[in-house]
């Protein structure tokens, strides 16, 4: 599952890194006005996207540098 907003390019960036490792994700499009996003700060403890919730490996995480490192790290050697 991945938490993001409409044209936010930071979410953008964890999209295409799916695409590239051919993984399926859903996305929950999230409240634009921070204060009202708490269904992401229910899952990551923080109210900022992206994030996401990796269901084959249940890591849960927030910020973008930090999602894409994990997805390289994870799913990187299986391209």
């Amino acid at each position: 599952m991945l938490y993001r907003l409409q044209a936010c390019p930071f979410c953008e960036r964890i999209v295409r890194k799916l695409h590239e490792y051919d993984l399926d994700y859903c996305s929950r499009f999230v409240e634009p006005r921070h204060s009202k996003r708490d269904a992401v700060k229910r899952i990551s403890g923080k109210r900022t996207v992206p994030a996401i919730i990796d269901r084959s490996t249940g890591v849960t995480m927030s910020e973008s540098a930090n999602i894409v490192e994990y997805l390289d790290s994870t799913y990187g050697a299986n391209v």
